[in-house]
């Protein structure tokens, strides 16, 4: 008796075999194409910290480029970084596919200058330009700190070692000269920090590199009294007259309810990726983004002023890659 239930066991299994075969086979048949893994291209944008500017510009630029993600099958995706110099190194080992990165990084890389000298990035490509940033240095009112030079043997925040804010830090202070007790004394804090850092008097000053308007620098302007250092005078200007990615600037006076604009100077944000990355996924990115720019306008303050064809020329430090010049020829933006 107890031969016979196994043997039944044993006569069913190629039925039962059968139809969990046709199951799966009518399951994988009627998947839509679009939902199908080998179907859609994944696309990370580096971006930096979340409480900064690039996090939200680089949400903005996927928001858009996912509009039509079941018609192109591109999914872009912003990822959270500690910034540029970050984004650079995670762009050239492929970690990343894009990221937005300040003009000195991109062109430092590039060339192989500074902290990537014998490894220079000659793959990096533009893909487009988006928004100023500025040096935007911010003291403590009690300080009287309007000038530049009045910083020296200050205690101000100039980011971290590796991050964008300190690669410019350091180009300034070794322009100006400064040594022993003249130099500053350097701190390394996260933006959100250095906001009570400098109202409770632990740093004298702070530096950002930073897009206009911005909250931050709202939310520092409003913790306690401080008041905008203009970054000018003969070492800056030989600064931006040695490196062709600086321009004088303005941060508006119209930004932050202030009496009159501030001078500074800067270089400019820039998505961009690099040459082995598909030209088709490349192409996709650049012209669903640039040709929907009036919605791009719209979802963060930064990016109000921005132009189609300033996006495809403005500051851009390293060559187009083939699939965004495609694209502007597409769109009839190519110079």
């Amino acid at each position: 008796m107890t031969g016979k239930p196994s043997a039944r066991r044993v006569d069913r299994l190629p039925s039962v075999v059968f139809h969990a075969v046709l199951a799966l086979t009518l399951a994988v048949a009627i998947l839509p194409v679009s939902a199908r893994a080998d179907d859609e291209v994944f696309a990370s944008v580096g971006t930096g910290q979340l409480n900064g500017i690039y996090y939200p510009v680089g949400k903005a630029i996927c928001q858009i480029a996912n509009r039509d993600l079941h018609t192109h099958g591109v999914r872009c995706s912003p990822e959270a970084t500690p910034g540029s110099v970050y984004n650079m190194a995670a762009l050239k080992s492929g970690e990343l596919e894009f990221a937005i990165v300040q003009s000195d990084v991109q062109f430092a890389a590039y060339h192989g200058d500074e902290t990537w000298t014998g490894r220079a990035f000659s793959d990096l490509r533009s893909v487009f330009s988006l928004y100023p940033e500025l040096v935007t240095i911010i003291a403590r009112a009690d300080l009287h700190i309007r000038e530049f030079p009045e910083l020296a043997g200050r205690r101000m925040n100039v980011g971290a070692q590796g991050s964008g804010i300190r690669t410019t830090w350091d180009a300034i202070e070794a322009g100006f000269g400064w040594s022993g007790q003249q130099q500053v004394r350097p701190a390394e804090l996260k933006g959100d920090a250095s906001i009570a850092a400098l109202c409770n008097g632990a740093i004298d000053a702070s530096m950002m590199i930073i897009g206009h308007p911005s909250s931050l620098v709202r939310s520092q302007l409003d913790a306690c009294a401080a008041n905008f250092v203009a970054v000018t005078g003969p070492a800056i200007d030989k600064l931006i007259h040695r490196r062709p990615y600086y321009r004088s600037e303005t941060i508006p006076a119209d930004a932050y309810g202030i009496a009159a604009a501030v001078p500074t100077f800067g270089g400019r944000a820039a998505l961009v990726t690099s040459a082995s990355v598909d030209a088709r996924v490349v192409a996709v990115i650049a012209k669903t983004v640039v040709a929907h720019i009036a919605e791009l306008r719209t979802l963060n303050p930064v990016l109000a002023r921005l132009s189609a064809r300033g996006m495809t020329t403005d500051g851009l430090i390293v060559p187009l890659h083939p699939g965004a010049a495609e694209a502007y020829k597409a769109l009839d933006l190519a110079e």
